[in-house]
């Protein structure tokens, strides 16, 4: 059994694949390259002979063939409304390439697509978690029972994914994803995101733009540019690398707080994504949680690897889609379950094609 996952980071655009459930193929491209080749990755996916690929699916689609994706679906992906960002549009001929060439690529739901979630979590709500953000929660999911010894309906933790572009918190109890914060929607800012943006400042911004999404975050407010996260972990002690720090800092606390109000029975605190990768940034976190929480805190482990966990995530759901080991797995979080549109909750008037 042969499964392949894609991973659309801000940063870099990842690719995994897996045989019977181990690591045969590892990639990471810096997301340039899908913006100016990304046949390139295609040509890279295809040549792994994957039984199931999981395509770059975005803020995720009800679980589909790309031979079933209508225009909606694709707006829905990306959510760009007559822009050119470089990446999304690249992310787009990536899958008019891939159905070109009659690949078996599935697109998979973001967290709010998910029957786990109450619908009263989902109004006027889009982004509870994009498609890579279920992946890293369902790689979690593997990595709790792993290290504990656990079935995956015993699995119990709140998830903190510490990301280049955007942040994200979920939650899972038995084994269920049954909420998430996705990063435009987070409580603080992100590296390169603003996180929740004030409605005010919306109204005063006038148009907003797809690019709004990508500012505002801690690199701007230290340095007013984005600066290799390496470079700011090492000015910590500097102001206003410090303040910055601390804003996003308090932000993944009070994120981790809200979803642990509906989770009181979380095992430990899950720590994912690139910026954890930096020891500095990851102890001083791990510090707080446990000072504020009193849960373990820890780091996830995933299958191993340079790709990040949303790729290798994606993979275990290809894997379990087509009958692989990860079966039980992919059964349990309800992915073939989903439904909806990722706009089907929002109670107010919306400018969209």
């Amino acid at each position: 059994m042969r499964a392949l996952g894609v991973d659309p980071g801000t940063k870099s655009f990842d690719v995994i694949g897996l045989e019977d459930g181990e690591i045969k193929l590892d990639l990471s491209y810096p997301s340039e390259v899908v913006a100016e080749d990304p046949v390139r990755i295609v040509d890279a996916i295809e040549d792994f002979n994957a039984d199931i690929i999981v395509g770059p699916s975005g803020y995720g689609v009800p679980l589909k063939h790309i031979t079933e994706l209508t225009e909606r679906d694709r707006f829905e992906m990306t959510l760009v409304r007559g822009e050119n960002i470089p990446v999304l549009t690249g992310l787009q001929r990536m899958v008019d390439e891939m159905k070109a060439r009659n690949m078996n690529v599935w697109f998979i739901p973001g967290v709010i697509h998910l029957p786990t979630v109450p619908e009263w979590r989902k109004y006027n709500k889009v982004d509870m978690g994009t498609a890579d953000k279920l992946a890293i929660t369902v790689l979690a999911i593997y990595d709790q029972a792993t290290r504990l010894g656990l079935d995956y309906g015993e699995t119990s933790f709140v998830l903190l994914e510490v990301g280049f572009g955007y942040n994200y918190a979920g939650t899972v109890r038995n084994g269920k994803i049954i909420d998430g914060i996705g990063g435009t929607m987070f409580p603080g800012p992100a590296y390169v995101n603003s996180g929740a943006l004030d409605g005010e400042v919306a109204y005063l911004i006038g148009e907003l733009k797809k690019w709004h999404l990508f500012w505002g975050g801690a690199a701007i407010i230290a340095a007013g540019e984005i600066l290799p996260p390496e470079e700011f972990a090492r000015r910590l002690d500097e102001e206003p690398f410090s303040r910055a720090w601390e804003a996003m800092k308090e932000g993944l606390v009070k994120a981790a707080a809200m979803e642990l109000a509906f989770n009181r029975d979380a095992k430990e605190v899950v720590l994912s994504g690139r910026l954890m990768r930096i020891k500095e940034l990851r102890e001083d976190l791990k510090d707080s949680l446990q000072e504020t929480f009193g849960l373990p805190v820890v780091r996830q482990r995933g299958l191993g690897g340079k790709a990040k966990e949303a790729a290798q995530g994606s993979a275990i759901i290809g894997d379990g889609l087509a009958g692989g080991r990860f079966r039980d797995l992919v059964d349990l979080v309800e992915i073939k379950g989903s439904r909806g549109s990722v706009l089907e909750w929002v109670k107010l008037p919306l400018n969209v094609p």
